[in-house]
């Protein structure tokens, strides 16, 4: 039988909300750097600014990322929203979508492991960013055919991710 060795692996020697930084300024995108640990930014997208955070765990070695709609989703549509998050995260690979309880936003969240690394790369970051944002803007139209069209998920989802054919 196989044993595995216990022995604590190195934590990330390079915080890398450092490198995120870097990134969000090259975006030339406004951000605020809370702490050693916190940063948000502000991303515009083809249907809606997006609210940015990443937090950084040391004790866990990873970086948790959020990406906020700006929208916010009344209460007597959060049922019909649930069921459309359930079936858009069918469709993901990466992160998933929910619903901040508080304010009432939907979100995209993804985290990053990196105990053992030196440091996340930049590219990792960056697909981070994009993934969230392209799938965002992807299921936009959906969660908006939900709260204003009064159309259920299914149908909201079906529209919104109608593949067109052929050239024109």
């Amino acid at each position: 039988m196989t044993t595995l060795s216990m022995t604590p692996s190195p934590s990330c020697d390079t915080n890398p909300l450092d490198l995120m930084e870097q990134i969000v300024c090259n975006y030339e995108w406004a951000f605020d750097r809370r702490n050693s640990s916190e940063m948000a930014a502000e991303a515009p997208g083809k249907w809606c600014d997006y609210g940015l955070y990443f937090s950084w765990s040391d004790e866990l070695s990873a970086l948790h990322f959020t990406c906020a709609f700006d929208l916010k989703v009344p209460e007597k549509y959060r049922k019909s929203l649930y069921e459309l998050i359930a079936l858009a995260n069918e469709r993901l690979w990466v992160g998933h979508f929910g619903l901040d309880l508080e304010t009432g936003m939907p979100l995209f969240r993804h985290a990053i492991l990196l105990r053992g690394a030196q440091t996340a790369s930049a590219e990792s970051l960056e697909d981070m960013i994009e993934i969230a944002i392209s799938e965002c803007e992807r299921f936009y139209p959906a969660f908006q055919f939900v709260l204003w069209s009064g159309k259920s998920a299914t149908e909201a989802l079906d529209a919104a991710m109608l593949d067109c054919a052929g050239e024109a």
